[in-house]
């Protein structure tokens, strides 16, 4: 054999061996989105994905993201994704006390100034009752009996420790009530001003 199909051998040879290595070495990173998968789950069982919503949002997209780039083979890129899924998961965990106390507090308040609202909300009521104006009586009697037993509800989510559906429930409940006290509070103005007029007119 000539010293250049030696070489050529040599150098076919040498590609061989890395090629060999090469596939070797770049495996699915399975271990790491293991990983990553748990500490995701062990997240979401301590309620990370209610307390701590935006970590734990991009905690699962790094997931996703890993899980992608691996059907793509990229696996250096897959592994750095799936370890930053469990960092993140991880960092959301030591966030969850914290912010459900916070969360609990606010919600604390929101339902002292539903409280509040629900009285200016039937005493408004009762004068529009009374004038004819706005919605009607049952519908009146009907969403303060719902608002009501929603109260209820709320309170007893707080007791539980079900804070993250308390403070929704409580935030969408104020907002209705806001709203009907707008509507009346109109209505009472719109009464009084024809009023007015009528008896500046009879004069």
């Amino acid at each position: 054999m000539s010293n250049r199909n030696r070489l050529f051998a040599l150098f076919i040879m040498l590609c061989c061996v890395s090629l060999m290595l090469f596939a070797g070495c770049a495996k699915p990173p399975t271990q790491e989105v293991e990983s990553a998968e748990k500490a995701i789950a062990d997240a979401k069982k301590a309620e990370v994905d209610l307390y701590v919503q935006d970590i734990f949002a991009k905690a699962e997209n790094s997931l996703k993201q890993a899980k992608e780039l691996i059907t793509q083979k990229k696996y250096k890129e897959a592994k750095a994704a799936a370890e930053e899924a469990a960092k993140l998961a991880l960092e959301g965990l030591t966030q969850v006390a914290p912010n459900k106390l916070k969360m609990k507090e606010e919600a604390a308040q929101n339902i002292s100034a539903a409280e509040t609202l629900i009285k200016e909300v039937k005493d408004l009521a009762s004068k529009a009752i009374k004038k004819k104006v706005g919605p009607k009586q049952d519908e009146l009697k009907t969403f303060i009996g719902n608002i009501e037993l929603e109260m209820v509800t709320i309170n007893e989510s707080i007791k539980n420790e079900q804070v993250r559906q308390a403070y929704d429930k409580i935030t969408a409940l104020l907002e209705q009530l806001k709203s009907q006290k707008e509507t009346l509070t109109a209505a009472l103005e719109q009464k009084q001003a024809a009023g007015d007029a009528q008896q500046g007119r009879t004069r």
